[in-house]
């Protein structure tokens, strides 16, 4: 299997600056901004690791995960993010993601977390320190989003909240621990 790496992230910019600082580092190295293209590209290419945005237009990116994992079952995948929960970060490794990534992150730090076992997400996300009050508020909704299939206005109604407002708070990024 070669030691190429698929990067899959919806934002081209992000994209094409991840692409290109692999390749600098002599790495064999592809994009796609799709999940369809995706898939094909991993198909034909058959890399040895994958970099994956969490959001990809939308929809979850992890419903990639398996069918790239069917199709080549070594294959790595890092899944990179802006909005880091828990329960995605569970989700990630329990689908079979390698490792779990909040952005803002380095270039170096996205290739060794390929070498990184992961034995357990949310405590090497989150550290040793107690959550704070807004942390523990992102984690709830963020649960519940999850409960609610990403329906807005049934996890609005579940929180008792207005759906504006929750759809305020799922902007802003997590707040730290």
């Amino acid at each position: 299997m070669s030691e190429s790496i698929l990067v899959i992230d919806d934002d081209e910019t992000f994209n094409a600056v991840l692409v290109n600082a692999l390749r600098r580092r002599g790495l064999d190295a592809y994009g796609s901004t799709d999940p369809a293209t995706a898939l094909a590209v991993a198909a034909r290419q058959k890399p040895a690791r994958v970099v994956l945005d969490l959001n990809l237009n939308g929809t979850s990116g992890l419903s990639l995960v398996r069918p790239l994992i069917d199709a080549i079952p070594d294959l790595r995948i890092v899944v990179l993010t802006g909005y880091a929960s828990i329960a995605t970060a569970v989700d990630a490794i329990k689908l079979g993601a390698f490792q779990y990534l909040a952005k803002p992150v380095e270039v170096d730090a996205i290739l060794s977390a390929f070498d990184c076992v992961v034995s357990a997400p949310a405590d090497d996300m989150l550290g040793a320190e107690p959550l704070s009050v807004g942390r523990l508020e992102w984690e709830h909704i963020q649960r519940v989003l999850k409960e609610h299939d990403g329906n807005i206005s049934a996890t609005a109604r579940a929180l008792k909240m207005h759906r504006r407002t929750l759809q305020r708070k799922l902007l802003k990024r997590p707040l730290k621990a």
